[in-house]
């Protein structure tokens, strides 16, 4: 490890990081192309049959409200009409109030009866409604528009078709259910060529016998249209079939063909145009041959040109004879390249956030160098015997408590101990300080120096001993800094010697009513011989004055020339 003392600070915290996210960034990479490929066809079978599940559910959705519609159409008990002509106004309420309940679903409901009337009610819209009649029993229906639940009918007008109710699909289907309701096998719409499921109900006449049918359309044109909605991806194929393999919808490409007369006609899942869908068919009709209905299954096949295929496969079924099979199917290259573009952008990714991690890592090791850069330096002045240098760093983690550790030593280093004044080391730098100020800066203020030396502190101490001397020291210390401006330095000098630091003062009249003021002040009687030499006099202080730049232009001058003036004063007062 003798290599690790050779690296500097910043290069001790920056490779390792820089390591651990090349690492990071090459163990991800390898991890991600490994579940890729491994991972691949689960999760697309999932994906699969959980988009077949989606469509079958959003189907259900359509289907189940039907019921519902005949129940409200033509409640179960109720007789039926003696006349559809008689019976209007009642029809027409209960039948708007029907097609309310599934607006652009089940939008048409109908009854025919076994004497070939008809009553119908197609709404447009949320006011724009029809009627459709056949009230004789024969020849075509009238359509006579009306706006709003209780609007006039307009004027009659005959279909150019004869529809007979007893032929249509759905009426047969009714009469074979008896009692329940039933779906139609999927037909072709009477206007136009789109496929229809009927949802009917016979409606008994009381006798045993049955006097008609309800019944409500689901238009399988919507079921296109979903599945054209659903966002599948470009080369996946969705559709829906009949159990026996005739299309109903399908995401792309036609599900109904024209017969040998030019008629449209229903299209069988194997003869669909469509590649993916007579592979995936003979697939799925395989395993519903073989297997119980139960939840939506994933299967892996050979498709066209044998091209592999996912495929998955949801079955919807209900009480009225619904059989219906949900498919979906994609290339299995499609999903690999997919899965192929997730992975390139997931690694593009994590490299764009390991560049980023480690630029924002750079930076912040950057900004603790910086900061430890500047403590270095400070400790160094500090060694050089600056102890003043200022530690310019402000935070409030652990280097932010390292440099409040390293102010608060800089304070001890600077301070006396016993009386809490500026020791000799920060007056004299002080003094230096105000002198280059004067010279550099352009401040022409004069200040001064005093000299202050405690008169018969010796007689104190060994009297009373050390620990009351140094309460008196304490004393006075506390007397001169109360009786100074904030601006002002006083600073124990050595023993019972001090120094004063007058920043500016006008002149030296101005210096000598200070030193007077001082001296006063320290004659004052001692807290702390009051009660061990009540009639003792105070101690007081003799004070030496030196003024900048008249007695003096550098520090050792002024000291000296400050000592000896307070010698003067001190014999002079004997």
């Amino acid at each position: 490890m003798n290599w690790l003392s050779r690296l500097t600070l910043r290069q001790m915290l920056t490779l390792p990081f820089v390591s651990l996210v090349l690492l990071l960034v090459l163990t991800i990479g390898t991890l991600s192309t490994l579940a890729a490929r491994s991972a691949v066809d689960g999760l697309s079978g999932q994906l699969m049959a959980e988009t077949a599940l989606r469509i079958a559910q959003q189907l259900q959705q359509q289907v189940s409200g039907a019921a519902t519609v005949l129940d409200t159409a033509f409640p179960r008990g109720l007789p039926p009409p003696r006349s559809v002509a008689e019976e209007l106004p009642a029809l027409r309420l209960r039948f708007w109030l029907a097609t309310s309940l599934q607006r652009g679903l089940n939008n048409y409901a109908y009854y025919g009866d076994a004497q070939g009337h008809f009553f119908g009610l197609w709404r447009h819209g949320e006011e724009d409604a029809e009627l459709r009649l056949r009230t004789d029993g024969q020849g075509p229906r009238q359509i006579r528009p009306f706006r709003g639940i209780h609007g006039a009918l307009g004027p009659a007008q005959d279909e150019p078709r004869t529809f007979e109710p007893r032929r249509r699909p759905w009426y047969a289907a009714a009469l074979e259910a008896r009692d329940a309701a039933v779906w139609s096998p999927v037909y072709i719409d009477f206007n136009n060529t789109d496929l229809v499921a009927t949802l009917s109900r016979p409606v008994p006449n009381g006798a045993g016998g049955v006097a008609g049918v309800v019944a409500t359309d689901l238009p399988l044109a919507r079921i296109s249209t979903l599945l054209q909605s659903l966002s599948l991806g470009p080369t996946t194929l969705a559709y829906v079939a009949e159990r026996d393999g005739q299309l109903i919808a399908l995401s792309r490409g036609a599900h109904l063909m024209t017969d040998a007369d030019g008629r449209p006609a229903r299209l069988a899942a194997e003869r669909s145009a469509e590649p993916l869908v007579p592979a995936t068919w003979a697939a799925v009709r395989e395993r519903l041959d073989h297997a119980e209905p139960g939840p939506p299954r994933a299967l892996t096949i050979s498709g066209p040109d044998n091209t592999r295929a996912q495929v998955a496969h949801a079955r919807l079924r209900d009480d009225a004879g619904l059989d219906w099979v949900v498919v979906v199917a994609v290339p299995q290259a499609d999903m690999l390249q997919q899965a192929r573009q997730i992975f390139e952008q997931t690694a593009a990714l994590t490299v764009a956030a390991a560049v980023a991690a480690l630029a924002l890592g750079l930076a912040v090791l950057a900004a603790v160098a910086r900061e430890l850069r500047r403590l270095a330096e400070a400790a160094r002045r500090v060694g050089e015997g600056r102890l003043d240098t200022p530690v310019q760093v402000q935070r409030r983690d652990e280097i932010g408590e390292l440099a409040r550790s390293f102010a608060q030593m800089q304070q001890r280093l600077l301070t006396d101990r016993l009386t809490g004044l500026s020791n000799r080391e920060a007056a004299l730098r002080r003094i230096e300080e105000r002198i280059v100020q004067h010279r550099r800066r352009g401040d022409g203020r004069a200040f001064a120096l005093m000299f202050v030396d405690l008169n018969r502190f010796k007689h104190i101490n060994d009297r009373h001993g050390h620990d009351v001397g140094d309460a008196v020291l304490k004393e006075l210390a506390q007397r001169l800094r109360d009786r100074l401006r904030a601006e002002d330095t006083v600073a124990r000098y050595a023993g019972d010697e001090f120094l004063v630091l007058l920043d500016a003062v006008t002149d030296r009249h101005d210096a000598e009513q200070v030193r007077q003021h001082l001296e006063a002040a320290m004659r004052e009687p001692l807290a702390a011989l009051a009660e061990l030499a009540p009639g003792e006099p105070s101690a007081g202080a003799s004070f030496g004055l030196a003024m900048f730049p008249a007695d003096g232009a550098d520090i050792d001058t002024l000291v000296k020339m400050a000592d000896q003036d307070m010698y003067r004063r001190k014999n002079g007062s004997r």
